[in-house]
């Protein structure tokens, strides 16, 4: 089980160790990469969360540092064979991924086929061979019940966390959602907030309803240093 990091007293004391420090625009070139894990290395984030054709380069970039290597499996829809999503999960380890946040299969949880949901999550947790797992919910597309069975779900499939969007559907992260998934996980799983949190306010309170990671690309504002731009993820 893993363990619930605190809850922050000094709103700029370890924030950058919660953040999942985040580009997965379609466009994002190289450049744009080498910038996202100078940044990383430099602040110390949780990790960098990228899609999986830039983990090679992500991984001579980071690996003498701290800073772990996220991506996205089944991004952004979930609709995607369970058998694909762990072929892919199994590649994205080979490259060097140490995290992976895989996206729900959403229209078996609006189908309420429960055990399809489960055993989708439970593909990608075998395939990943102990690494992290994020099972992404896009819980703005989800009832209050479906986010509860959706979280159960994920603790019977054995992930480690329940994250609430991928920043590209219709909303992100709210504060209702992340305490409803805290919840229902207790400290069996932990909680990744994402969509939406651009500020160190947005942040702390996240943090305070529940969660232990925050998917983000205005990283930089949200540790007190100049961002050029903040993206709606």
């Amino acid at each position: 089980m893993m363990s619930q990091l605190p809850v922050i007293i000094s709103p700029m004391e370890n924030l950058n160790k919660f953040i999942d420090h985040t580009l997965l625009k379609p466009d994002a070139s190289e450049k744009d990469i080498r910038k996202l894990c100078l940044e990383a290395k430099e602040n110390q984030f949780a990790t960098v969360c990228l899609n999986p054709t830039h983990i090679k380069l992500a991984k001579s970039l980071l690996e003498s540092t701290n800073v772990g290597i996220c991506t996205v499996i089944g991004f952004p829809l979930g609709a995607g064979l369970s058998s694909v999503k762990a072929f892919e999960t199994r590649i994205c380890i080979d490259l060097g991924a140490n995290e992976v946040d895989m996206v729900i299969n959403i229209g078996a949880v609006k189908d309420g086929r429960w055990q399809d949901v489960t055993d989708d999550i439970a593909e990608v947790v075998e395939a990943a061979s102990g690494r992290t797992v994020k099972v992404i919910l896009e819980t703005c597309l989800l009832e209050p019940d479906e986010i509860i069975k959706a979280c159960k779900a994920a603790q019977s499939a054995k992930a480690h966390f329940v994250k609430t969007s991928t920043g590209f559907s219709k909303g992100g992260a709210t504060l209702e959602a992340v305490k409803l998934m805290k919840e229902t996980v207790g400290e069996d799983l932990l909680v990744k907030a994402s969509g939406g949190v651009r500020s160190q306010e947005d942040a702390i309170a996240m943090i305070n309803a529940g969660a232990s990671r925050l998917g983000t690309s205005s990283s930089l504002t949200i540790v007190g240093k100049s961002q050029n731009k903040a993206s709606d993820y």
